[in-house]
Parts: C-alpha cells; sequence; structure tokens
C-alpha cells in the first residue's frame, strides 16, 4: 500500500470515529427530546422537519435515542478492548518471555477457551448473569483476551534474544523489566493494530446482543435495541427506526476497521511497498 491510501485510510476513520465521539459527548447535555420518554410524537412519524429520523411504534424520537446510544454502543467498546488489551498482553508477554511450564498453562488455556464461538459465549454468559453495562463490558473483554495473549505471546518470543534486550539485561534489568519496558513497547504495533478489528468486532457483537434481547434493559437506547424495535416496521413501510441505527452501526465498524488496516500497515513496513 502506497503512503496516500494510507493516510487517507487513517484520515478517514479518524474523522468519524472522532465525530462518534462528539456525538455521544453532545448526548451528555442536549438531545432534541427525552431519548427514554415515549410520546413525544405519534407512533411511526416519518422523518420530517420536527423529527429528522423521525420516531418509533411508541412515539419515541429516533434521532434523540440514537445520539443516546453513542454513549452505550461507543463507550462499551472502548472500555473492553482497553481491559482486554491490557491483561490479554500482560499474559502474552508472560508467557513468551518466560516460556516452559508458564507459557504451557496460559497457551492451552487460550486455546481451550477459543474453541467456544465468541458470539455465542457471549449469549450464554449474559443470559446466565443478566443485562447491564458492566456484564457486557466484562463478556465481551474476556472473549477479547485470548487473541491478545496469542499475538503479545508470538510478538514477545520472536524478540526476547534481540540486542537490545540482551544489551538490557547486561546492564543489571530484572526479568520483569526487560519483558515490560523493553519488549512491550516494541511489541505494540502490531497488538494496536488489533485493537481497532478487535473494536469493530465488538460493536458488532453488542449489537446483537441487543437485538436478540440480551444486552441491555429493552427501553436503553441502544442501536441493537432500536433495530429490534422497528424490526417489525420494515415489512409496511416504517424503515426508518430501523435503518438509522442500523447505518450509524456500520459507519462505527467501517471507521474501526479503517483504522486498523492503516495501524497495521504502519507497524508493517512490508505491507506499504
Amino acid at each position: 500500500m502506497t503512503r496516500a491510501p494510507l493516510a487517507w485510510s487513517m484520515r478517514i476513520g479518524l474523522c468519524i470515529l472522532g465525530a462518534y465521539v462528539a456525538l455521544a459527548l453532545i448526548s451528555l447535555v442536549w438531545t432534541p427530546y427525552d431519548p427514554l420518554s415515549p410520546g413525544v410524537g405519534d407512533s411511526f412519524l416519518p422523518p420530517s422537519v420536527e423529527f429528522p429520523l423521525g420516531t418509533d411504534r411508541l412515539g419515541s424520537d429516533v434521532l434523540s435515542r440514537l445520539m443516546a446510544g453513542t454513549q452505550y454502543n461507543l463507550g462499551i467498546a472502548l472500555v473492553a478492548v482497553i481491559l482486554a488489551l491490557v491483561i490479554g498482553s500482560a499474559l502474552g508477554v508472560v508467557a513468551g518471555y518466560y516460556g516452559g511450564a508458564t507459557d504451557i498453562a496460559i497457551s492451552r488455556s487460550v486455546e481451550i477457551f477459543q474453541a467456544f464461538p465468541g458470539v455465542l459465549f457471549a449469549m450464554l454468559v449474559v443470559k446466565a448473569v443478566g443485562p447491564g453495562v458492566l456484564n457486557i463490558i466484562l463478556v465481551l473483554s474476556f472473549i477479547g483476551i485470548p487473541d491478545y495473549a496469542r499475538l503479545a505471546r508470538a510478538e514477545v518470543q520472536s524478540r526476547r534474544n534481540w540486542p537490545y534486550a540482551e544489551a538490557a539485561r547486561m546492564v543489571g534489568n530484572r526479568s520483569w523489566q526487560v519483558a515490560f519496558r523493553h519488549l512491550l513497547p516494541n511489541s505494540m504495533g502490531p497488538l494496536l493494530a488489533f485493537t481497532s478489528i478487535n473494536a469493530a468486532f465488538v460493536s458488532l457483537v453488542t449489537a446483537s446482543l441487543g437485538f436478540l434481547g440480551l444486552g441491555l434493559n429493552p427501553n436503553t437506547p441502544e442501536w441493537g435495541n432500536m433495530i429490534a424495535r422497528g424490526q417489525d416496521g420494515v415489512m409496511t413501510g416504517e424503515w426508518w427506526v430501523s435503518f438509522f441505527p442500523g447505518l450509524a452501526i456500520l459507519g462505527m465498524t467501517g471507521a474501526f476497521y479503517l483504522l486498523g488496516d492503516a495501524l497495521a500497515d504502519l507497524a508493517d513496513p512490508r505491507r506499504r511497498r
């Protein structure tokens, strides 16, 4: 990939994500109507000047709920990915640097967990523990930990005998200092690239759980819940109730993928040739 497409991919991804962040912050202090209040208008009003994105079957303003939903969908994705990155990277560094029985124990645990489909595991756990923002964040971060652990392990294993690591050991650094102060920072490129891809996956799973009624409470303005609330209207002409939340999910996941592709190219110069 040449420099121009790389630059545009990163710029477009950052601009779209910046717009979502701004929308989430604005919705904290202002929305056209109360996103939790039904009956602010008649049911299934089409997009108009008064209701730019229309209303749903309960008469709630779709735009207000869409804005408020950005807090949940974007916030859950960011927090879950950060937790998975921190915990998974730490486990991978320990496994990759120390090797031996430690590596075997961590690697086998990761392989056993990855035998379960991620989406199915999330559905089962959320169904068992109940809905809620905290529960969804913990489940989705737990799903992402094995991928970060495997990637960090591979990166540290390939670098632990490089000259800068040997030099760090020769000047008296302890093993954990070599692993976390020298090897981990030099392995962050691929991990950060994967973070964006993982964020897109988390966004889709969050919306899927909401659509199936397994995520947040039904009245919560979350995009998956909004699509589920409007699915009956798709066949009868009230397309806007499900269309705009679906478009919001598409835009956010697309931005994450664009940013991840750009970060992957930056981490691996061979991909830019």
